[in-house]
């Protein structure tokens, strides 16, 4: 298992690297899982971003909401975020954000399958202009996840997950932005788990197109009250 993944790390930073104009960025992500009962949860996300320098943190999010699990398989839920973006180590963008989502999950084998899709409204201001915006977008993500050493993801299971997200808006470009995600992790008991990866993302601008390559670092805590967690068990990726 060791060797495996030394060499996904290796091929991972092989392809970041092999990019002559373009540079690797950090993505860390805290989030935490109360599962109130087999209906009700609650989802708090962190982040932290270093886009423009690996080093230097420019970007945050502070995100959460409330889903209902109508059965194992279906999950509207609802949330509320904060983000901010700094420019030359001064705050530039500060941006509210409210969006319902819906997931659909399925099962092929040992395979589990996340199909996510989210309609947000965002509100913006510019502290240093005094400006404000707002905007829509749309969202399509499936996710996979495959455990590798047990049927499902339980405690003490090694597993590798992938996804690719599409985001839509209504001014132009349309297409806003792709991400393709790839990475492996281990969850560790039924409270915590970690996830690593790399993500490429491409954005789409009518000024000029833009990719990024990130590598990613999640840490995954849940609280179960009823023990419950086994059926509605997803791993939170980048998002």
């Amino acid at each position: 298992m060791k060797r495996v993944l030394s060499i996904g790390l290796v091929f991972i930073a092989t392809l970041v690297f092999g990019q002559y104009k373009e540079h690797l960025s950090g993505f860390n992500m805290t989030s935490f899982t109360y599962k109130h009962d087999k209906h009700w949860m609650a989802y708090l996300e962190l982040q932290e971003r270093s886009i423009e320098e690996f080093s230097m943190p420019d970007y945050y999010e502070m995100k959460g909401g409330i889903g209902y699990n109508i059965n194992k398989n279906n999950q509207p839920f609802i949330g509320f975020g904060k983000y901010g973006t700094y420019k030359n180590s001064k705050f530039y963008q500060n941006e509210y954000r409210i969006w319902l989502q819906y997931i659909f999950s399925q099962n092929i084998g040992k395979l589990k399958i996340d199909h996510r899709a989210r309609a947000e409204k965002r509100f913006f201001d510019f502290p240093q202009t005094g400006k404000t915006d707002n905007t829509e977008r749309y969202r399509y993500r499936m996710a996979l996840t495959l455990p590798l050493n047990n049927k499902k993801v339980v405690p003490k299971t090694f597993f590798v997950n992938a996804f690719e997200e599409l985001f839509f808006g209504p001014d132009l470009p349309t297409f806003k932005r792709n991400r393709v995600f790839a990475g492996f992790g281990y969850q560790f008991n039924s409270y915590v788990g970690t996830n690593l990866g790399y993500m490429w993302q491409r954005e789409f601008a009518v000024s000029g197109n833009k990719n990024l390559h990130f590598v990613y670092f999640g840490l995954n805590f849940t609280f179960d009250r009823l023990k419950y967690m086994e059926e509605h068990h997803r791993i939170p990726v980048a998002d």
